[in-house]
């Protein structure tokens, strides 16, 4: 049952390199949040209850539900629709995620130790790498936004590897969980991507206070 939600988080991973819309990216981070709640309980069924039942609940409250809220309504808000690529195609796109798929494979079985669950390590270090291609590739606020997000999910694997052993870890993403919701409800308030969101993220350097 684990492999198979690890499997299902990796093709959701690889499926962002070829999303061209934003409710579709919304998506995908609703099902990452129900996937991560899963390996949570699945991985850390040993710890104490309490501290096994804060970590499911923050993510299953935070990653499931209210993060994809908001970003419903930003696109609600700002009527955003789809993701304005630098020049760069779908196909290229999926060459590239495959590839850095590949690249994090190699580079987990090279720094392979047994004190640390290899796969969950990979999968962590895929998910860090395709957050910073989103970000780099595409040129909307709301997609750097959601690239900033798959890190922090990156980063939320990266403890599932070694969380068994180490929960503070564990509670340290939780904490970045919860600054990254107040950082994207404060950017909503501000409603800056209604203000910029017809023109690249270039244009920043041009908004004034």
């Amino acid at each position: 049952m684990l492999l198979s939600l690890i499997i299902l988080y990796i093709i959701t991973l690889t499926y962002l390199s070829i999303v061209e819309r934003f409710r579709n990216y919304v998506s995908v981070i609703t099902i990452q949040g129900w996937i991560l709640l899963g390996i949570a309980l699945l991985r850390l069924h040993s710890l104490d209850w309490i501290e096994l039942g804060f970590i499911v609940t923050e993510t299953l409250i935070f990653k499931a539900i209210i993060v994809p809220a908001i970003l419903q309504r930003v696109i609600k808000k700002t009527k955003i629709n789809r993701v304005r690529t630098s020049g760069t195609s779908q196909f290229n796109s999926l060459m590239l995620s495959i590839t850095v798929l590949i690249i994090s494979t190699i580079i987990t079985y090279y720094v392979a130790d047994s004190s640390v669950h290899m796969v969950f390590f990979g999968v962590a270090l895929y998910a860090l790498l395709s957050g910073l291609i989103l970000i780099v590739l595409r040129s909307r606020i709301f997609a750097h936004m959601i690239g900033f997000l798959i890190i922090e999910n990156g980063v939320f694997l990266f403890s599932m590897a070694i969380g068994v052993e180490m929960p503070i870890l564990i509670n340290s993403a939780i904490l970045l969980d919860i600054l990254m919701s107040v950082l994207m409800l404060g950017m909503f308030m501000t409603k800056v991507d209604k203000q910029i969101h017809t023109d690249d993220s270039d244009n920043l350097t041009h908004v004034k206070d």
